[in-house]
């Protein structure tokens, strides 16, 4: 899809904030921990994406009550819903200065409309290599989810189904859109967060 960005500064998505708090002793011995371990900043970005994906549980699949926010919290803890992991990654990728970005799509709650709707929350990286953003999804792989790591194609956990009103936002955000901050810091239990409490629109 045609992706635009909020802004057209790309140091503009390498900026710390109270939440993508990557100067912390432990995110940045994370950080640092995967960039060593990296043949170079392609290789970087996937392993970075993958630890996310791959070691940071999506509490939905745990049926964790935990409700976590800050990057930090969430290397802490390994676990956090889709706006958590977006923005663990993206603190990850900034302490490199790899811009990174948050987009979104809305989706529907369950499998059908009737269920609802909710915001599901991903990345945008920008790939010096190839001169581009990519779209990366580190919600988590399960049955029926299987998202990747591609500078080709896109490998998402979703895809939206216009059919069904599904959209993707085309937007390239710098921050965590207020609307999914509110969720995180508002609500107690994450179990019924996710049931109840995220927003369905941007």
């Amino acid at each position: 899809m045609n992706l635009k960005c909020e802004s057209d500064f790309l140091d503009d998505y390498l900026a710390e904030t109270e939440d993508i708090d990557f100067s912390r002793p432990s995110m940045k011995e994370k950080s640092s921990e995967l960039f060593i371990a990296s043949h170079n900043e392609n290789d970087f970005v996937k392993k970075a994406y993958e630890f996310v994906r791959d070691e940071i549980d999506h509490s939905w699949d745990i049926r964790s009550s935990r409700i976590t926010h800050k990057a930090s919290d969430v290397l802490l803890y390994k676990e956090g819903i889709c706006y958590a992991k977006s923005i663990l990654l993206a603190a990850l990728l900034r302490s490199k200065g790899i811009p990174t970005g948050f987009c979104y799509q809305k989706l529907t709650l369950g499998d059908t409309p009737d269920t609802g709707y909710c915001i599901h929350a991903l990345n945008a990286v920008y790939i010096n290599s190839i001169g581009k953003w990519i779209r990366l999804d580190a919600r988590g792989n399960k049955a029926g989810v299987d998202a990747e790591f591609s500078l080709s194609e896109e490998k998402l956990a979703f895809a939206v189904r216009p059919e069904f009103n599904e959209l993707d936002y085309s937007e390239i955000y710098i921050s965590p859109h207020a609307k999914t901050i509110e969720a995180l810091k508002q609500n107690t239990d994450c179990m019924q967060m996710c049931l109840y409490g995220l927003p369905t629109s941007l």
